[in-house]
């Protein structure tokens, strides 16, 4: 068992962990993985796509931990570095944004975890908020966060077992700023195929309360880069190895099945934790 909560902190390779699992007191986790959604053109929305005005890149650099407080409760925080860009005109008789790159501090996360049940089935509770520190340049759009604080309390129920685990989150995303606020659900299903090797599928859906009325220019629009009203249902595949008791990569692939104002491209996710 002390293995497979190890595993399920690398939930991290989109998004930071929300496993039901806690570190023990005074454990620490570390992982540092970049994640990119490399030249894309189109956007979800309601009915059909739509182009962006040019080829967007969107790759992020982040670092997450964990470290146990007490056997129970868990300390959390999340520093990501976004790189994004813009490239060439998907239409060239179009021109309403600006060729450019931006570099520069995402939504910086910290929260806690702390386990209620824990007999055979977990369910743990989790707060997480979401810090107003991206940037934004307005004439390419580009942007690298929500220009706004975010609270995320979440539910989290998981069971573990001699070679799998099963695990469920649900929750919501309230932001400030007058974006609107979401509804959070994913799953998750590992199975361990040799003694080093892990493999994994997810599920993962954000559905948007559209009760927000925060204003987005249109170049931003243009970028599909943290607007309001985003939805999505995703699911994806990870591949974990364990080189040692300390030491392990992960590699992970993302895509949407449907989605609202996301990019309509795949992501993929390489990482490296250490664990003390």
């Amino acid at each position: 068992m002390k293995k497979l909560s190890y595993l399920l902190f690398f939930s991290a390779s989109i998004a930071f962990s929300q496993s039901p699992w806690t570190k023990k007191k005074d454990e620490a986790y570390l992982q540092l993985s970049f994640t990119t959604i490399s030249g894309y053109t189109e956007l979800f929305a309601k009915e059909d796509a739509f182009s962006t005005n040019r080829e967007i890149s969107d790759n992020t650099l982040q670092l997450y931990a964990e470290y146990g407080l007490s056997d129970k409760t868990t300390l959390i925080a999340n520093v990501p570095l976004k790189l994004v860009s813009s490239g060439d005109l998907v239409d060239t008789a179009v021109n309403l944004t600006t060729e450019s790159s931006l570099t520069s501090l995402g939504n910086i996360q910290f929260g806690v975890k702390h386990n209620f049940y824990n007999k055979k089935w977990l369910i743990t509770g989790q707060l997480m908020i979401e810090a107003n520190s991206g940037d934004f340049e307005l004439a390419s759009g580009l942007r690298t966060g929500y220009d706004a604080w975010s609270f995320v309390p979440v539910v989290s129920v998981g069971r573990g077992f001699d070679s799998w685990y099963i695990q469920a989150f649900t929750g919501v995303d309230i932001k400030t700023n007058e974006y609107s606020s979401a509804f959070k659900l994913g799953g998750e299903l590992g199975y361990k195929t040799t003694d080093w090797l892990w493999i994994a599928g997810f599920l993962d859906g954000l559905a948007s309360f559209q009760n927000g009325e925060v204003a987005i220019p249109v170049t931003n629009t243009l970028t599909g880069l943290y607007v309001n009203n985003q939805s999505f249902a995703a699911f994806g595949l990870k591949l974990i190895g364990e080189f040692n008791d300390n030491f392990g990569a992960n590699l992970g692939f993302g895509g949407a099945l449907s989605g609202r104002r996301v990019a309509k491209a795949p992501a993929l996710s390489v990482g490296v934790y250490y664990k003390l």
